[in-house]
């Protein structure tokens, strides 16, 4: 047990940890994000943002010429018997007002009728006659409620709201698709069964087709098949367009990621892959939009037998029957009976599965120290360093002949692999609930790792799984032998059209304000839909609601597919975003100033993080440049330097453990460093603290600070050589008084990103 809290404690330091079991006996381990996440049981009230109303100075004070002027003193009692009524409570309730409305309604009404030297002539003669007697409090209910839809838009429009946000038939959202009479072809199987084969073979041999893949490699890869089998096909992501004529001409065939589909263009055939990523609490809504909107004659699905009866289910609405060719596994595939137990025991043609970037450092590690030479793959990895690595590995020839890999590898890439060995079969997720947790893997990810070893066509026809403690292998047994967990639901998430609407409604709601009210006022059928996280969504939406944007340009800025783990790109995005406000472009030379190009070798694991970092920033500018491409105009220049960067980082990968052994023991591991992004508002405190009161010449550039602002991009390795020198001749000069120079408040040590330091602020805008 103290393993599981210990990692909780360091790893998950930011979230509270609830500890549960999982069905194999398990901990399971639930991290609450401390960020509210609003939910439909919660005050749907508070979310509205009320609008100030303040009295027009330049009107005439018909009413004190009418009645005379009103005593303050006695309006506010008026004013309080009014708002103390029951009935009055009741009447506001009736009228769309909660309490908490009436409350924060009438503190407005009654500021405005005390503070304001002209009322309204009609509300000033009502109040007049009841102070005189003849009237009575009752009689300033129209007049609060009129204040209150002034001050609460919503109150007028709250049926048009649950229209727009009523999300119960999906399927009428195409009417394109809706117009024909689409077949359906579900082809179910496990992983190497054949199943995306066939569905290829016939869009390959249609007449015009398009395919819709879950990553850029795998519709990089059927868009090269496609045209080396003779059949043009173009290639579309959300960062790159490739044409297979020469003249950029379209092609009858598609090849594009999920999320890319045109829902518009008629085709002969689509496929749609890895269908059972609907369940996704992100992306699941890319494949229910493709599977219900996708305008072809023929639809043939690729995924697990776990999906099949959720896509009947949607088929129903549809008015669409279902086909399904169901395929079994090509190969052989076993679970060993004993586990590896230790690094000693790998041999060629394994490939160790590891849940975490830190345990694939450390076991790439150990191997390379036993004079083995191993190729690594994870998610954060450039695509063609994932190809490369995945060929150096496959390569007979190569003396490198053992992978070490994250669960990167159950998707989009051809492996060789012998024996599939799992690490851990823990791994972090998200539910559905935002939350973070520490669970067992499940049956349909053991079984897509699992699958990949003994595949159809390679050296090794015949494939086993087995783990790397013996206390996991029971556990991995029992998952292996279930079927893979049936997919209940599909995802939704608001249109930026919807989203309009709703602005129109409410112009002075934020948009993650808008996208809050929508998924709290949103109807889903429960039985075949979700509502998709939309916690980064309205991550990014909170960091560039003070930069001044168009919404429809603000909604597409928040749908960018980035890691708000990575402080580093999320400081490009709002540096592009603040760049796109003021009109100005952003160019090939912008961009090298902020980046830090050109790029050098990474010669610590630090650097290579970073320099992972960079590449995605890049990948941001080349979706930003399809969708705003009159301010993002030099693709081109930025995609051969992402080349340049893909190589660099290439090469890094190759030396990872002389990597790890340059980097500093007492370095944080790479997800430390990713989720600590308070890492820069706390620098100060850091650099006060006890540790730094022994900086001196021996720890510049190998405390964790250092290492922390490296990763972010607020320190480089040049400013912090520029440092080192500028410490070496203060140390010589003022070595006697170091001490006190660090404990004085008023004279901190020097600081790369302090803004009193105009030297270091003139060599970060070089930098």
């Amino acid at each position: 047990m103290n393993i599981f809290t210990t990692l909780c404690a360091n790893k998950y330091r930011h979230y509270s940890t609830l500890i549960k079991y999982h069905r194999y006996g398990r901990p399971k381990f639930t991290s609450v994000v401390m960020q509210k996440r609003f939910k439909k049981d919660d005050n749907l009230s508070t979310l509205f943002v009320p609008v100030p109303v303040k009295p027009n100075p330049d009107d005439i004070n018909v009413g004190i010429e009418l009645t005379g002027r009103l005593n303050k003193g006695d309006l506010l009692k008026v004013l309080n018997r009014f708002y103390q009524k029951p009935e009055i409570k009741q009447l506001a309730l009736e009228n769309g007002l909660d309490n908490y409305l009436q409350h924060q309604a009438y503190i407005s009404f009654r500021r405005y009728c005390l503070e304001a030297n002209t009322l309204p002539v009609d509300l000033h003669v009502v109040i007049s006659d009841i102070l005189q007697g003849a009237g009575h409090v009752d009689d300033i209910l129209p007049y609060f409620l009129r204040h209150a839809k002034q001050m609460f838009p919503h109150l007028e429009c709250m049926d048009d709201l649950k229209k727009i946000s009523d999300l119960r038939s999906p399927a009428n959202w195409y009417p394109e698709a809706r117009a024909i009479n689409r077949k359906i072809i579900f082809h179910a199987g496990p992983t190497n069964s054949g199943k995306t084969y066939h569905a290829l073979e016939k869009y390959l041999s249609s007449n015009s087709g398009v395919y819709c893949g879950p990553l850029k490699l795998l519709a990089t890869e059927v868009y090269r098949k496609s045209n080396e089998r003779g059949t043009p096909c173009d290639l579309v992501t959300g960062e790159e367009r490739k044409f297979a004529d020469e003249k950029n001409e379209a092609s009858k065939h598609v090849s594009c990621t999920v999320e890319m589909a045109n829902v518009n263009t008629p085709y002969d055939i689509a496929v749609i892959d890895e269908i059972q990523m609907m369940k996704d609490p992100s992306r699941g809504w890319a494949w229910t939009r493709a599977l219900l909107g996708l305008v072809a004659n023929e639809i043939h699905i690729c995924g697990e037998e776990g999906a099949v009866d959720l896509v009947k289910g949607l088929m129903i609405t549809t008015g669409e029957d279902v086909q399904v060719c169901r395929y079994k596994r090509l190969t052989e595939l076993t679970v060993e009976n004993s586990a590896v137990c230790t690094l000693d025991n790998i041999v060629p043609g394994d490939c160790i599965v590891c849940f975490s970037k830190n345990d694939v450092y450390t076991v790439s590690r150990g191997i390379e120290s036993r004079g083995i030479e191993v190729a690594v793959i994870y998610g954060g990895l450039p695509p063609n360093t994932k190809l490369a690595q995945a060929q150096k590995f496959n390569d007979p020839k190569n003396s490198c002949s053992v992978l070490v890999a994250t669960d990167a590898i159950g998707m989009g890439l051809n492996l060789s692999i012998r024996r599939v060995i799992f690490y851990s079969l823990i791994k972090p997720t998200l539910n559905e609930k935002g939350e973070k947790e520490m669970d067992t893997i499940s049956v349909s990810q053991a079984l897509q790792i699992a699958g990949r070893a003994g595949r159809y066509g390679t050296q090794y026809e015949k494939g086993c799984v087995t783990t790397f403690k013996p206390q996991d292998l029971p556990t991995l047994r029992n998952i292996l032998s279930e079927k893979p967990e049936p997919i209940l639901k599909a995802g939704l998430h608001p249109t930026a059209d919807q989203i309009e609407l709703y602005a129109y409604h409410l112009p002075n709601s934020t948009l993650s304000n808008l996208v809050d009210i929508f998924i709290s006022l949103s109807t889903v059928d429960d039985s075949l839909y979700f509502m998709c996280n939309i916690e980064d969504f309205k991550f990014l939406a909170d960091m560039i609601q003070h930069v001044p944007l168009p919404l429809r340009a603000r909604y597409v800025f928040c749908c960018a597919p980035i890691n708000r783990k990575m402080p580093f790109v999320c400081t490009m995005f709002l540096k592009y975003a603040r760049q796109y406000s003021k009109n100005e472009s952003i160019t090939f030379d912008w961009l090298c100033k902020h980046i830090g190009w050109p790029f050098t070798i990474p010669k610590t694991i630090i650097d290579l993080v970073h320099l992972e970092a960079v590449f995605d920033v890049l990948d941001l500018y080349l979706w930003f440049s399809y969708r705003f491409s009159d301010l993002f105009l030099e693709a081109n220049l930025v995609r051969d330097m992402q080349s340049e960067l893909d190589d660099i980082i290439e090469q890094g990968v190759v030396q990872i453990t002389r990597l790890l052994k340059n980097s500093e023991s007492s370095s944080p591991s790479s997800d430390s460093i990713e989720e600590d992004f308070n890492v820069a508002r706390h620098k100060h405190n850091y650099l006060r603290g006890s540790d730094q009161r022994n900086f001196n010449k021996n720890h510049i550039g190998k405390g964790r600070l250092t290492e922390r602002l490296l990763a972010q991009g607020l320190l480089t390795p040049n400013m912090l050589d520029e440092l080192q020198k500028e410490w070496d001749k203060s140390k010589n000069k003022h070595e006697d008084h170091i001490e006190s120079d660090v404990d004085n408040d008023d004279d901190p040590p020097p600081q790369p990103n302090h803004p009193n330091n105009k030297r270091s602020r003139r060599r970060r805008r070089k930098y």
